[in-house]
């Protein structure tokens, strides 16, 4: 294609695959997109077994990793003790999920037992993760980004030094500025249909707007993201002006797919409408499958979710439990269950590789730009 950033990265299609999945990573780079690799949840050393694997079954073709380093963050500048973060969640907040696992028939006994790790969060930390930036950029890696707002110094520096492209996710146009200031190379235009964490605005207003507010950074590539799962949508995306389309929610019902059978079942029958952002899970707004868990959070007497990572103290062990026990059949932790996923996920009813997914993109992309030209006929 003749779109700038698949000339920058040595890419035959501008399809960019987020995955925690080192398996769509690989797939989708071979067969001719980009795929990106979710890091924010490993350490230093499970990184480099990923990023290892990744080398050797990707056949030569680029791929990066994503980061999520927060400008905003509880303890920015350091870590703090496992004794003073058990200090600091309040028991409203446990009572609180007690309550939502037990009216849904889940046993809470030993729930908070597993003991908080003195350097939990710091992988959200400039300092921590430039460990793992330590680590991605002794492998071939062609971009790295950052998910939650302005790359870090460090990570900007180090990309230089390696000769890697930057990028960032912006969910309006203020973030969309403030990256291009900050010298990154691609700005990811993340509408609020997309899972995970995402703002307000949605994918078809965010992107016309932030490629009209970077007209003086023309350097600076825009990818659309947010909600779009098909060809289709990618080319709308790219006849706004977009570069290219950042993916992530389609990747989570491909046969690779690191997802839960139980969550994935979820996806395969479920509607756009069965999705909620909520700050329930992180602490920050994210968008994921609707259920009980979701919806409890949203009750009028519901404590206020607390801020990042202090959140995951709350909402990771009882997560974890009901993911178990819903591999395991229980039907109240399946209805329960939850997991980061867009708007997109009505149109995600079957289960295929991820080949295949970036086939279906290219097909439906040149039917639907070959069907615009013709209007101008």
């Amino acid at each position: 294609m003749g779109s700038r950033i698949c000339e920058r990265l040595n890419v035959e299609f501008p399809l960019f695959a987020f995955s925690h999945c080192r398996d769509v990573v690989a797939e989708v780079s071979k067969a001719g997109g980009f795929g990106v690799l979710g890091a924010a949840g490993h350490t230093p050393e499970s990184l480099e077994i990923e990023l290892r694997w990744i080398d050797e079954h990707v056949g030569g073709k680029p791929y990066g990793i994503d980061l999520i380093v927060p400008t905003s963050i509880a303890d920015k500048e350091g870590s703090v003790s496992a004794a003073d973060l058990e200090a600091r969640i309040p028991e409203a907040h446990k009572r609180h999920v007690e309550n939502i696992l037990a009216q849904n028939g889940i046993d809470t006994r030993g729930l908070w037992d597993r003991p908080i790790s003195d350097n939990f969060g710091d992988n959200l930390r400039e300092a921590g993760a430039a460990k793992s930036m330590e680590v991605a950029f002794n492998h071939p890696i062609s971009l790295i980004v950052n998910a939650l707002g302005v790359p870090p110094a460090t990570m900007m520096r180090m990309a230089r030094e390696h000769g890697v492209m930057v990028g960032a996710l912006a969910g309006s146009k203020e973030h969309a500025i403030k990256h291009a200031e900050a010298g990154v190379d691609v700005v990811i235009a993340a509408g609020t249909e997309a899972g995970g964490h995402c703002g307000e605005i949605a994918t078809l207003v965010l992107v016309p707007e932030v490629i009209r507010s970077l007209k003086e950074f023309p350097e600076v590539d825009v990818l659309a993201a947010g909600g779009i799962v098909t060809g289709t949508q990618m080319a709308a995306c790219m006849a706004m002006g977009a570069a290219g389309a950042w993916t992530g929610s389609v990747w989570l019902t491909t046969v690779e797919a690191e997802t839960a059978p139980a969550i994935k079942e979820k996806m395969l029958t479920a509607t756009s409408r069965q999705t909620v952002r909520s700050r329930s899970r992180t602490g920050k707004y994210t968008r994921q499958l609707r259920s009980p868990w979701t919806d409890a959070w949203q009750e009028a007497d519901s404590p206020d979710p607390l801020p990042m990572p202090l959140q995951g103290l709350v909402s990771g062990p009882a997560l974890a439990r009901i993911d178990k026990l819903a591999e395991a059949g229980d039907a109240n932790a399946r209805r329960l269950a939850t997991y980061w996923v867009g708007q997109g996920v009505g149109m995600m009813n079957a289960s295929i590789s991820a080949r295949s997914v970036v086939q279906e993109f290219m097909q439906e992309y040149v039917q639907t730009v070959e069907r615009a030209a013709a209007l101008l006929d």
